[in-house]
């Protein structure tokens, strides 16, 4: 299976704009944050094909993963 995977803002530091994630065994969101390295409190908005996900979303082949980081501002 083939996730891509887009980081935003600071996230991409490290990581590039988009990548992809292959596996020959079943995935969740969590495990993609795992894998690169991105904690939970990093990861504060998490979407699947555009859509808000949880960190045990199991995902499919061909899904799009996209990781935000905590939003500031004032």
């Amino acid at each position: 299976m083939e996730i891509t995977v887009k980081f935003f803002a600071t996230l991409r530091e490290g990581r590039g704009k988009i990548t992809t994630y292959k596996s020959e065994n079943p995935v969740t969101t969590k495990d993609i944050l795992d894998h690169y390295g991105i904690s939970e409190d990093e990861a504060s908005i998490l979407y699947v094909n555009g859509r808000d996900a949880n960190l045990e979303y199991l995902l499919k082949d061909g899904d799009v993963v996209s990781i935000f980081p905590p939003v500031g501002g004032g």
